[in-house]
């Protein structure tokens, strides 16, 4: 206890006057209303537009990207055979690989073909006459471009007596194309070419009786009948993924079965005929020969 009773009151007096500013205080901030800050609005930023000059950076607005489509990424295709580590610049078949019994279904990437021309077809796949056609004939005027059918690089340029100026292509698909019966020759061999550039020029050079492309796909240096690949009415492959079989190259059974003649001296239809067993007429017809037509010596006549 304090016993000076002056410092008592004032002590006294001190406290009431702290506890009221404390109360006073407490109560301004309970009934004080709350004002919240205003927003700070930013302005509406403009959409960015580029300035390109169509022009000027050659941009075509007209042709769309083709998308890649997502099932065409889970797809394993196969791996190029290394068969394919020969290369030859004069031979089309320099592999000597028979795909006729083949075990494996081969699954070939056809997206980006360009079509080689676009006209009608003038002869199929095939027998003719007394030989096998490996390839189909389109129409060509003499000097229209002839495209290739995808990217790849040029493996043989020349010129032979049945196919005249011809181009040989090794696409990165797997495949092997070829452009025949050129009346010119655009491109050299060890060239990357893209699918749609040209190659080479129509003409009918060579074994041939009238201006046309005469054009073969091939695998590992086998023909496969571009119907299975191409549909030339609208000039379109027929599935982006091309399963390539034994059954593709089932025609070949056929051709191993087919006999030759070689005429010797003094050979006839007659005497052949009663050699082989089979009828003159049947010998005309299965060579595209007459009776009368003069038997060349060392021709082959076919019959079977």
């Amino acid at each position: 206890m304090l016993s000076n009773p002056k410092l008592s009151l004032l002590l006294l007096l001190f406290t009431l006057i702290t506890v009221s500013t404390i109360l006073g205080a407490s109560k301004k901030r309970d009934t004080a209303p709350y004002v919240p800050k205003p927003l700070v609005s930013l302005p509406e930023l403009p959409k960015f537009m580029p300035l390109y000059n169509s022009d000027i950076f050659n941009l075509n607005f007209r042709n769309e990207i083709s998308p890649i489509l997502d099932f065409l990424r889970t797809i394993d295709f196969s791996e190029i055979p290394e068969e394919y580590d020969i290369w030859s610049d004069s031979k089309i078949n320099p592999y000597q690989v028979s795909l006729v019994d083949m075990k494996d279904t081969v699954k070939i990437d056809l997206n980006g073909y360009y079509p080689p021309v676009q006209k009608y077809v003038t002869s199929d796949f095939g027998f003719r006459k007394w030989r096998h056609h490996y390839g189909i004939d389109l129409k060509v005027n003499k000097g229209d471009s002839v495209h290739c059918a995808f990217d790849g690089i040029i493996r043989i340029t020349k010129r032979a007596r049945d196919y005249g100026y011809y181009v040989l292509v090794r696409h990165f698909n797997g495949l092997e194309t070829l452009y025949a019966h050129l009346s010119q020759i655009t491109v050299n061999p060890g060239d990357s070419i893209k699918a749609g550039s040209t190659l080479g020029l129509g003409g009918s050079t060579g074994r041939s009786t009238g201006y046309h492309l005469h054009f073969e796909t091939r695998y590992l240096g086998n023909p496969i009948n571009p119907n299975d690949i191409i549909n030339f009415d609208t000039h379109a492959i027929k599935n982006n993924i091309f399963l390539l079989s034994a059954q593709n190259f089932s025609y070949k059974k056929e051709i191993d079965k087919i006999r030759y003649w070689i005429i010797k001296s003094g050979d006839s239809l007659g005497r052949i005929a009663m050699r082989t067993g089979v009828s003159i007429s049947k010998l005309c017809s299965i060579n595209g020969i007459k009776r009368t037509t003069t038997l060349r010596i060392g021709r082959r006549l076919r019959y079977t």
